[in-house]
């Protein structure tokens, strides 16, 4: 389904939503005790599971809403986006920072947490240095930026 280059059906989407759930319950039968957990595979178990939640609470696998999503998990929210928005995907052009940071900003308040979209804002260069600094010529070749 990655690199199917039309749009997903409705039963594809909910297969591929599942990711979530999967990575999270991977790391968390990887770890065993949970009484053993490190810090690192607590945020690692939090993001995996919760990347994909919304700030309006419209997001899955859980539906969670504002500050119970976890605040690594918002974090990777926007970071995701970001990273999926600027990349060159079999369906779509890589999109410019200045288009990817306006789609971002739309989303304040529903999809994102407006605190770290505030933190964006005040550190979306360094967002788009790293972009540049780990884009693939190659992958982009024939592909015009949005």
């Amino acid at each position: 389904m990655l690199l199917k280059p039309a749009k997903l059906t409705r039963e594809e989407f909910e297969v591929m939503k599942t990711h979530t759930s999967i990575g999270r319950d991977a790391l968390i039968s990887a770890v065993g005790d949970r009484s053993k957990t490190t810090e690192f595979l607590r945020y690692a178990i939090e993001i995996a599971g919760g990347h994909h939640e919304r700030w309006d609470g419209l997001g899955y696998p859980q539906g969670l809403k504002g500050e119970t999503i976890p605040l690594s998990a918002r974090l990777m929210a926007l970071a995701d986006v970001y990273d999926a928005l600027r990349c060159v995907r079999i369906y779509k052009p890589a999109m410019s920072h200045a288009r990817a940071r306006e789609i971002i900003l739309e989303g304040r308040g529903r999809q994102f947490d407006p605190g770290v979209i505030d933190a964006f804002v005040r550190c979306d260069a360094v967002f788009a240095e790293i972009a540049a600094s780990l884009a693939d010529p190659a992958e982009s070749a024939g592909y015009a930026v949005a």
